[in-house]
């Protein structure tokens, strides 16, 4: 079985990780699409897509996980479209797993399998949360631990909270 996760990975955090894990796990090939690959330096997502696929790439390469496909995907904006321009971009797969209600009835109207993936303290590792977490902490370690250790060498090597701060102190490019 190939399975699909899409996700915007703003940044890979140990909840992805974990869903990360057993998909790879139980499927033949995992496919990885960065959602809203286009969007970067923003609020809401402040990695570009080539910083999300190192991060994944190099957490999956340390984990000794080797069944995997990262494909970017931008967002279309026409729901409608989406499933066929995912499919367009992506190797074929057999299986959707997601927890966005609208993919799931997306991938679902379009005869695909869809299952809900299992969260993974969920309070604790959102995307939002550690990029809260990274903004609000005067001790990195508090938004570090969140994070595989690949995440943060990236976070760090393309200056990310830094870029975060900078993105939050002018309100014209808040989301």
């Amino acid at each position: 079985m190939r399975a699909l996760m899409v996700g915007r990975f703003q940044p890979l955090h140990n909840g992805h990780l974990s869903v990360l894990r057993q998909l790879a796990e139980a499927s033949d090939a995992l496919i990885i699409g960065i959602g809203s690959a286009q969007y970067s330096h923003t609020e809401k997502n402040p990695f570009t897509a080539g910083e999300r696929h190192l991060m994944i790439s190099k957490t999956l390469e340390a984990e000794g996980i080797d069944n995997y496909f990262i494909v970017p995907i931008t967002d279309v904006n026409v729901y409608p479209l989406w499933v066929a321009h995912v499919e367009s971009l992506v190797p074929p797969f057999d299986e959707v797993f997601t927890n966005n209600p609208l993919t799931e009835l997306l991938f679902k109207q379009k005869g695909y399998k869809v299952e809900n993936m299992p969260l993974y303290d969920r309070n604790r590792y959102s995307g939002k949360s550690v990029r809260e977490s990274m903004l609000s902490s005067s001790d990195p370690k508090d938004w570090e631990e969140l994070v595989p250790p690949q995440v943060v060498e990236v976070i760090k090597e393309v200056q990310g909270v830094e870029r975060m701060h900078t993105i939050m102190e002018n309100d014209e490019y808040h989301e």
